[in-house]
């Protein structure tokens, strides 16, 4: 009976290939062998599983939500007034807002300030003049406080600029040498609610506090680590800044709010980390942060004048992310698969050795690779194999 082969129409269902194994006995290869495995073993376990947790379904979409809540005073007292007590409601700008908030800690005032005519500054270039024809009316002065009036005034310092109309007398702007709010101890309370919508997770950061130790602690990386109430001080100089100069000129400082949770392990696990950058750039020459706004007051004749303030102090940008991750069969076993892959290029660059770097590079071929030769003539001996196939095709 003759074999049944590839060339039967139906042979190829009968038939069956498998790999030839030749067992080389090779001490250093061997051993490189194996510790290519067991670099492979460590990769899987030690960075894909242990570090990297690729066992698990991840969530980077963070829904989140923050509440602020600033407290303290400071005693304030500016030339030509009286001591003032500034609280939140006068140092916080806005009083509410959702990720951001900014803190005064210096300014510079002109009070009672009334619509009428005035000279413009001599530091404002498109206010200086030489002649009435340099202060055309009706126009205004660019980057200035007013619209010109068409008359030229010399001032008390000698210089000469246009009359305008508006805000008399115009805004100081002579900086203070010194921060006039002593706000170093000023705390900020911050709540954040967060959700991760793929697992239905969510959490805040003050679940597990309770009212009694929020009313006598201070967020400190080591003793309180998950306190949520941050010494002002402490932000700025965890953020690598000098009080004293941010506070002169103002800047930005981000509060970064990181929630990395393991789904896997306790709720209770699951805590925020808190981490400070500074945002601006401190080296330019306009470094700081600073704007103006001003308060209304109507006097006893009922004449409407204002007090203007120019504000520098520090700008709060609160930054939440994180990741969340939960066990999931399919990347563990696709993790699997590609650890046992790469298994296989260990033996891929054993064979690269055996055959092209060894002195029996010769005899490891021989015996890696049989050539056989069907119906035709061969100048090496049948093996057992080939003798087989030539039997089955003269069948």
């Amino acid at each position: 009976m003759a074999l049944m082969n590839s060339d039967h129409p139906v042979g190829f269902f009968f038939e069956y290939k498998t790999v030839k194994y030749v067992v080389a006995q090779n001490k250093k290869v061997g051993m490189l062998y194996r510790i290519f495995q067991l670099i492979i073993i460590g990769y899987l376990i030690g960075w894909v599983f242990v570090t990297k947790k690729r066992y698990q379904v991840t969530d980077e979409t963070i829904l989140s939500s923050v509440v602020t809540k600033v407290k303290g005073v400071a005693l304030i007292k500016t030339a030509g007034s009286d001591h003032k007590l500034w609280g939140p409601e006068d140092y916080v700008i806005p009083q509410q807002a959702e990720n951001r908030l900014f803190i005064t800690t210096n300014f510079i005032e002109t009070r009672n300030q009334r619509l009428g005519n005035c000279s413009e500054n001599p530091k404002v270039l498109d206010g200086i003049c030489t002649q009435n024809e340099d202060c055309t009316q009706g126009k205004a002065v660019v980057a200035g406080n007013g619209i010109k009036t068409g008359i030229c005034l010399k001032n008390k310092d000698n210089s000469s600029t246009c009359e305008i109309y508006g805000w008399c007398p115009v805004e100081t702007r002579q900086p203070q040498e010194e921060p006039l709010l002593k706000a170093e101890d000023f705390t900020l309370y911050i709540k954040n609610f967060i959700r991760f919508s793929k697992f239905d997770f969510f959490k805040s950061n003050v679940d597990n506090i309770s009212a009694a130790y929020l009313k006598n602690c201070t967020h400190d990386m080591t003793l309180h680590p998950t306190c949520p109430i941050f010494r002002l001080g402490d932000i700025v100089e965890k953020a690598g800044q000098c009080f004293h100069d941010i506070a002169k000129k103002g800047g930005s400082i981000g509060i970064l709010i990181e929630w990395q949770c393991d789904l896997d392990k306790d709720y209770s696990a699951c805590n925020p980390h808190y981490s400070f950058i500074r945002l601006d750039s401190n080296m330019s020459a306009n470094a700081g942060y600073n704007f103006r706004y001003v308060r209304h007051v109507n006097n006893a004749n009922g004449e409407i004048h204002r007090t203007l303030y120019k504000v520098f102090g520090i700008h709060i940008d609160i930054i939440v992310f994180g990741t969340v991750g939960k066990f999931s069969i399919i990347p563990t076993m696709i993790n699997i698969a590609s650890g046992l892959a790469l298994m296989g290029a260990g033996a891929y660059v054993c064979d690269i050795v055996l055959l092209y770097m060894m002195k029996k590079r010769t005899l490891y071929r021989g015996s890696k690779f049989e050539r056989v030769t069907i119906n035709g003539n061969s100048s090496e001996a049948p093996t057992g194999l080939q003798k087989r196939l030539n039997q089955a095709c003269f069948d």
